[in-house]
């Protein structure tokens, strides 16, 4: 009888524990959804899926994870984005579109998107955890753009810059959020980093 290599069993194993986990989170971003961040325990998260609590917490510290974990993970992409932008362009513009990434994912589900991005800004615990993660997006992107521009490490303008754009995002995704949804993502976005150009070629 043919040996099953190792690395099939441990291919299956992980394969088994990224589906728990996918049905984890789906199961959350539904109840958020459905009843709010707060209303929804994560015996509710787990009855949902058929596991028990301990095995939530295998997969995910807190529930806020469940929310903030993808925006995490997508730093770094977009910060890969921001470097492969042209070098001749603005470092604003450049930003704005090293942002589309995000933005794509967002729109992939619009209404299930727009309710989740209004619990991510009200609810305090979840939108600490996002400014924590922002933070560590403006130090990468303020690397990349040093980098473009051929500036010291020790120059505060990238930092600045990426600040100014990750503000506009923020505002961008407010007022998308305070309008329900309907004026399309990338056109509030456009709107607030046409904005924040103008405001910096008034200084």
């Amino acid at each position: 009888m043919a040996e099953v290599p190792v690395q099939l069993f441990t291919s299956l194993a992980e394969r088994k524990r990224q589906l728990v986990r996918e049905e984890l989170a789906e199961a959350a971003l539904l109840l958020f959804a459905r009843q709010g961040f707060e209303e929804t325990t994560v015996d509710q998260i787990a009855a949902a899926v058929g596991v028990s609590p301990r095995t939530f917490f295998r997969y995910f510290k807190v529930k806020e994870d469940v929310l903030v974990e993808p925006l995490g993970q997508i730093g770094e992409q977009l910060g890969a984005e921001l470097a492969a932008r042209p070098a001749g362009e603005s470092p604003l513009v450049a930003m704005r579109q090293a942002l589309s990434p995000l933005i794509g994912m967002l729109l992939e589900h619009p209404e299930k998107s727009l309710k989740l991005t209004r619990l991510l800004l009200r609810t305090p615990t979840v939108r600490a955890r996002y400014l924590d993660d922002q933070a560590r997006w403006r130090d990468g992107f303020a690397a990349v753009l040093a980098a473009r521009a051929g500036l010291e490490p020790t120059d505060f303008r990238p930092t600045l810059t990426a600040s100014i754009a990750l503000a506009a995002f923020d505002a961008a995704l407010t007022r998308w959020v305070e309008l329900d949804g309907a004026p399309p993502l990338a056109d509030v976005v456009d709107e607030a980093f046409g904005a924040a150009r103008a405001a910096a070629q008034d200084q």
